[in-house]
């Protein structure tokens, strides 16, 4: 214990001491940059840089500036990623602009807990706590863009909705110098929520920065992330009878009676954020990576100038990571709801308050050499490394424990672009999760004008997550039939983009066994046999006219066997919109956007441990979601307007927008709602 705490003390020490380094370069290096190149000429040397995990920019030709006062050029890149991206300027799809996107179902309201329509099992080796109901709506490592601007870029977001809805967000970046740049990411979702208790309160906050030498061999990332996730809990209606119910008082949907968390004791005030029934969930991180390249320099001759850059050959490369997790349960009202605690979790005597937390913390050490044999492609490398994880659970009398990685990544995309191949794996060679492994293979075939072919494989071995069997029993009641082998999922996968139709087709096959799961409000189990599951796609956008489209994304799925598996057989998605110029400077999409899935038995919910469980009992089926929108833009304006659930109007209980559908049993989605969101954004 004495040797693991010294080594924790260490590791903090290391990061802080590297965190010095690296404020130090930055502020030195600025300091020498005041008698460089002048204007945008700093900058030229950096598109030849590699990047995130060894890549750099796409090729090796140049950009055109533009420095008129109205425009901006800005570009991005994840942290293991080597491909520069360009925001997608779209505004045809509303679910660009919010976390929650159409493949998921939630259980009533903008931030409530969701689970996917589509098969998509956890694909991670080693330690999880197994807490994803709230996962799409928190900033994430591997989504932070690190960015470069021509000039300082800020966008401010507002989403309001039915029931005093609203969604915040603030995006800023800018470049400090040609080679420094940093960008900062808020955003607050906030919902009182349409039925009892369902009141979210999420808050992501992300600061980046990235930065290149002046002689292009050192590189630095850094990544601070918090979310705070809170979402209240009431267990559902207490008689799905209530939502037909001809009594005036539950034509507010919020007098209709709940399991948990009397209508007495709740509030809609959205300035209101202490947690009375539900969950919260906290994670924080702080990454900081560091690259040397060696390499040769080189340059380039135009008419008025010598543009010199560096062409790394072999990279170094260490990342620090400290990360910080935890899970809580609450219910300061328990005593009155007894019979819910009772009959779910088994409870004789209902105390007053039920409080449960998991936490854990975490360091990683990672250690690795990347080397490029062709140094005029950096989209070529050859990637070697070890990682150092040490975990400290924060339960009393838990041990802490290590894992040891090593892991190996190869890519190549051609230099004529027609080729791009990944081959990844990692292994576990020591530790808890002692033979955990990802072995992953990726290769895309551009077909000319035809279109471009993508073939995948993959296969995970995984431990349980701790929430099915490693959580001592006083941080959340779980039930375990038996001690549970490792998870392992094989995932193929082919796709074939068709540019000529504008569509792509996809298959996808996954073989799974020791499929880990919840089977009621408290057991998980665990289904040993092998068993596969096959999803085919299409996404297709249609012309129906010169300025009228159909966006169509289809997918068939089914499971083989007696696996504890239930999802709709066929999902669809179809906007069917105008999208035209009928203004010099406005561009508009306008039309409906309808979602379909067919009726299967929906999993049920189990609020105090946040899982979603197994029910092979009740068919849900549903009406067509429909919504009406019309999404414009101005210039940098934009702004999205939505009527959502057209498909609950109802006259056979008096007019009125009832006909609720149901995320699963006793969880109804709300009627009618109205969303409007801007979106401006601002040069500086």
């Amino acid at each position: 214990m004495q040797l693991v705490a010294t080594g924790f003390n260490v590791c903090k020490w290391h990061f802080i001491l590297l965190l010095a380094v690296f404020v130090w370069g930055q502020v030195e290096v600025q300091a020498q940059r005041r008698g460089g190149l002048p204007g945008g000429m700093q900058n030229l040397g950096s598109r030849f840089s590699s990047s995130g995990s060894g890549g750099g920019s796409d090729s090796l030709s140049f950009e055109k500036r533009n420095f008129s006062d109205d425009s901006v050029s800005v570009r991005f890149k994840y942290l293991d990623t080597p491909r520069y991206r360009f925001f997608d300027s779209s505004i045809s799809d509303f679910y660009a602009r919010i976390p929650l996107k159409p493949e998921y179902t939630h259980i009533g309201h903008n931030g409530n807990a969701v689970r996917p329509l589509l098969f998509n099992p956890l694909r991670l080796p080693g330690w999880d706590m197994g807490f994803h109901a709230l996962d799409p709506y928190a900033f994430t490592i591997e989504d932070t863009r690190f960015m470069n601007t021509t000039k300082p870029f800020t966008e401010l977001g507002y989403l309001v909705g039915s029931k005093a809805e609203q969604q915040i967000s603030v995006v800023h970046t800018q470049n400090i110098s040609a080679d420094w740049n940093f960008a900062f990411q808020y955003r607050l979702i906030n919902a009182p929520g349409t039925f009892n208790s369902q009141n979210t309160n999420h808050n992501n906050v992300r600061f980046n920065s990235d930065f290149t030498s002046k002689n292009q061999r050192y590189h630095a990332y850094v990544i601070l992330l918090s979310n705070a996730l809170q979402s209240s809990e009431n267990g559902g209606i207490v008689d799905e009878s209530y939502l037909v119910n001809e009594n005036p008082a539950y034509t507010d949907r919020f007098n209709i009676p709940t399991q948990l968390a009397t209508t007495t004791f709740s509030t809609r005030n959205f300035f209101n954020v202490k947690l009375s029934t539900g969950n919260r969930y906290v994670d924080k991180h702080t990454v900081f990576r560091q690259q040397y390249d060696f390499g040769r320099k080189d340059s380039i001759v135009t008419d008025s100038s010598v543009v010199r850059y560096f062409l790394p050959k072999l990279r170094i490369e260490n990342t620090v990571q400290l990360s910080s997790y935890r899970y809580q349960y609450l219910d300061v009202l328990a005593s009155g709801s007894p019979d819910f605690y009772t009959k779910n979790y088994g409870y004789t005597t209902v105390p007053d308050t039920v409080r449960f937390a998991a936490e854990m913390g975490m360091t990683k050490i990672d250690a690795s050499i990347i080397q490029f044999p062709d140094s005029k492609n950096p989209l070529q490398f050859l990637k070697v490394g070890a990682s150092l994880l040490r975990f400290s659970p924060r339960y009393t009398n838990q041990e802490q424990f290590n894992n040891l990685v090593v892991h190996g990544e190869y890519r190549n995309r051609t230099r004529n672009r027609k080729w791009d191949m990944i081959l990844f794996g990692e292994f576990y060679a020591a530790g808890r999760d002692l033979g955990n492994y990802r072995a992953m293979a990726k290769m895309e075939r551009v077909l000319g004008n035809f279109g471009n072919l993508e073939l995948g494989a993959e296969n995970i071995n995984r431990s349980p997550s701790d929430i099915v069997g490693r959580i001592p029993g006083f941080a959340f009641p779980v039930l375990q039939s038996a001690d549970f082998g490792n998870e392992n999922v094989t995932m193929l996968s082919a796709s074939l983009s068709l540019r000529k139709w504008r569509a792509r087709l996809s298959v996808q096959q996954y073989l799974v066994s020791n499929y880990t799961y919840f089977s009621g409000f408290r057991q998980a189990d665990q289904y040993a046999p092998l068993f596969s599951f096959s999803r085919v796609g299409l996404n297709r956008q249609t012309r129906l006219g010169r300025t009228w489209k159909w966006y169509l994304d289809l997918y068939v799925q089914s499971t083989t066997g007696n696996a504890p598996l239930n999802l709709p057989l066929l999902f669809t998605r179809n906007r069917i919109a105008y999208e035209g110029k009928p203004f010099r400077n406005l561009v508009l999409s306008t039309g409906l956007d309808i979602r379909y899935f067919s009726p299967y038995k929906a999993d049920g919910y189990s609020p105090l441990l946040g899982q979603f469980f197994f029910q092979d009992e009740r068919t849900l089926s549903i009406r067509p979601d429909v919504a009406a929108y019309t999404n414009f833009r101005i210039r940098s304006f934009n702004a999205y307007v939505r009527i959502e659930n057209l498909n609950t109007l109802t006259t056979q209980y008096g007019v009125g927008f009832k006909q609720n559908n149901l995320a699963a049993s006793f969880y109804p989605n709300p009627g009618l709602v109205f969303r409007l969101g801007i979106f401006w954004s601002f040069v500086n």
